[in-house]
């Protein structure tokens, strides 16, 4: 199952790469501050038609809405997931294999000509994420992870940075343009963060951020408001990295919340201090 995660991320790859820096895209608004393309669609479709070529039982969730079976929208399924799962691993019927796609993470950089954007794949069994895939197409760059089995960033192994403190640290973040009435507490724990770390850097790709959290290129990570399909793939490489991830009060449900913090433990024991005063306003 890896195998084939790997080769339709790459072939989502070779359509986004087809359609960069080209001037006939068609851009939508889906909601305020939050674009799709054609070629997000396009991406999706055909790593869902990849996939359930070789898993036609297989359920699929993606963030442009491509679905089959029970899953019938991506706001629909993940409320109902809420309703069932009060933590991220709690299990699903026996049995059940739900891959979450993100076809394009970063799709205003694409938009917009930036060469920082990935295709993010995770399958999860029965809620458990047991595989993640994120491809950079523009440096052709693959990470993936199997549970128990590491991480790797095209087949060198990788490790977190382990630092004793924010002293230094070089971290990522986001600011919540989706959720913007969450940017008072944000930008207090963003304040509080980076008087404690050398600089932030701000990129604009989630999966990517988490993915070089794993690599030791970025020494911790933070984000309000997201989706699992921008975090699934990425959280588990973080933690086969040998990472901690956890959500804004030291948690387990930043699938629920959105909210996450993660990097070296020292590092994110540090985070978490910081971000907690304003962890119960998000």
């Amino acid at each position: 199952m890896l195998n084939t995660a790997v080769r339709a991320a790459q072939l989502a790859g070779k359509i986004i790469l087809r359609n960069f820096e080209q001037n006939n895209l068609t851009v939508e608004e889906k909601q305020k501050n939050d674009l799709v393309t054609n070629v997000d669609r396009e991406c999706e479709q055909a790593i869902r038609d990849f996939i359930l070529s070789k898993y036609p039982e297989h359920k699929f969730l993606g963030e442009e809405g491509g679905n089959q079976q029970s899953v019938r929208n991506t706001d629909d399924a993940l409320e109902s997931e809420r309703k069932q799962n009060k933590r991220h691993n709690a299990p699903r019927s026996n049995g059940e294999h739900v891959w979450i796609v993100d076809p394009i993470d970063g799709t205003t950089n694409f938009v917009k000509g930036i060469p920082h954007i990935a295709v993010s794949i995770a399958l999860q069994i029965n809620g458990r994420t047991e595989l993640g895939v994120i491809y950079d197409p523009v440096r052709d760059e693959l990470f993936k992870a199997l549970r128990g089995q590491g991480c790797e960033l095209n087949s060198r192994r990788l490790r977190v940075a382990e630092n004793s403190s924010l002293d230094g640290t070089v971290l990522a973040t986001a600011f919540p343009h989706r959720k913007r009435e969450l940017v008072t507490s944000y930008t207090r724990i963003l304040m509080r963060i980076f008087n404690e770390c050398a600089d932030i850097r701000r990129a604009g790709t989630a999966s990517l951020d988490l993915a070089y959290v794993a690599a030791g290129r970025l020494d911790g990570y933070f984000e309000l408001g997201l989706k699992p399909w921008d975090i699934v793939a990425g959280e588990l490489m973080v933690r086969e990295a040998g990472g901690i991830v956890t959500d804004f009060e030291g948690d387990n449900n930043y699938f629920e919340s959105g909210n996450i913090i993660c990097g070296g433990a020292k590092v994110v024991r540090q985070m978490v201090s910081l971000a907690r005063e304003d962890a119960k306003s998000l």
